[in-house]
């Protein structure tokens, strides 16, 4: 059992957090430092390389907000994988160094996994679907056999990605999606009776998958067309947004469930949380989102997730704590209620 507080260490991308939980599992809120590239999108040895200047404040600073002292902490947990490999590896060995000189468990947990943890305990659901929608991925989960199982998926980049590419090729540097989202905001607010007549794009559901490589390149040709930026930005969150939530309301038919719950940065969108919730409200569903800074990335939410590991019995040893860039959803063994 963890008797005192869990260290979590967050470092897939672009954000390197460290966060904590209680010896209850009850979150505090996260540390962080974002690279936030001036052009071009994340370069993963960039990013790493601003990781390990960043830890030693960041470390010093979530112990001094929580008035901790290092031998507080009784286990610590990292992310795994997924992510990008030299980000992970930093943030790996950021997490033997501390457990080693502590002499304190060390967990590796499942990125994704984490996401649906840090969710179901901040919005008090049970069994719920995720709508998983980030920089790098795009999912549709649930729990089965114990097991978070992926029912679909992108099949070419993650939504989050996909608005970051538009937003940076008409010269917004990253993130590009909350300026998307401003922009299509001035858009419906200057026109409120607008409609996607002329501003049709492809359709991104493919199955119980999706695809958003097409929608991103027809969005490009509407503005080199002449088309508004504004209003593109619109019907880009309208088509992309409505395409995921579909997908999560087949899932929701397909297993029975009742809940549906946001993880990932573009969860922060309004539209999309708000069409989630329409969608729910439509078919006696409940939506559920956690509070902005639980979705996007987080070290509390690894925390969260190591706690509840550790809780049930695993434990990571040295030679098993080699990160994993391509590490699924579904490799992870879900022994918890």
């Amino acid at each position: 059992m963890a008797e005192g507080w869990v260290l979590g260490i967050e470092s897939t991308a672009h954000t390197f957090s460290f966060g904590l939980v209680d010896s209850n599992g009850i979150p505090r809120p996260s540390v962080s430092k974002i690279i936030r590239p001036t052009t071009g999108g994340i370069h993963p040895r960039e990013a790493a390389d601003h990781h390990v200047v960043e830890s030693t404040e960041i470390f010093s600073k979530i112990l001094a907000d929580n008035d901790l002292l290092p031998s507080d902490i009784s286990v610590v947990a990292y992310s795994q994988g997924p992510g990008m490999g030299a980000c992970l590896r930093t943030g790996a060995a950021a997490a033997r160094a501390i457990s080693s000189h502590l002499n304190v468990p060390l967990i590796g947990v499942n990125h994704c996994v984490a996401h649906i943890e840090i969710g179901r305990q901040q919005c008090g659901c049970e069994d719920p679907i995720l709508l998983y929608v980030s920089g790098g991925n795009t999912q549709v989960i649930a729990r089965l056999d114990g097991r978070y199982r992926v029912l679909g998926e992108t099949l070419d980049i993650g939504i989050g990605n996909m608005l970051d590419k538009f937003a940076r090729q008409h010269g917004i540097p990253f993130p590009g999606g909350p300026v998307i989202e401003q922009r299509a905001l001035e858009w419906i607010g200057k026109n409120p009776e607008a409609t996607l007549e002329g501003l049709e794009l492809p359709y991104a559901v493919h199955g119980m998958d999706l695809a958003f490589s097409g929608i991103m390149s027809a969005a490009n040709k509407l503005v080199s067309d002449g088309m508004p930026f504004e209003a593109v930005c619109w019907s880009l969150q309208e088509h992309a947004f409505a395409a995921c939530v579909e997908v999560a309301e087949r899932a929701l038919a397909h297993t029975g469930k009742k809940e549906i719950v946001l993880g990932g940065g573009v969860a922060c969108n309004e539209r999309m949380r708000q069409m989630s919730s329409i969608m729910c409200e439509e078919r006696g569903a409940e939506s559920y989102c956690p509070p902005k800074m639980y979705c996007i990335d987080n070290g509390t939410m690894i925390a969260r997730l190591g706690w509840l590991e550790m809780n049930h019995g695993r434990v990571t040893s040295l030679i098993q704590s080699g990160i994993n860039q391509e590490l699924r959803t579904d490799q992870t063994s879900i022994t918890w209620p």
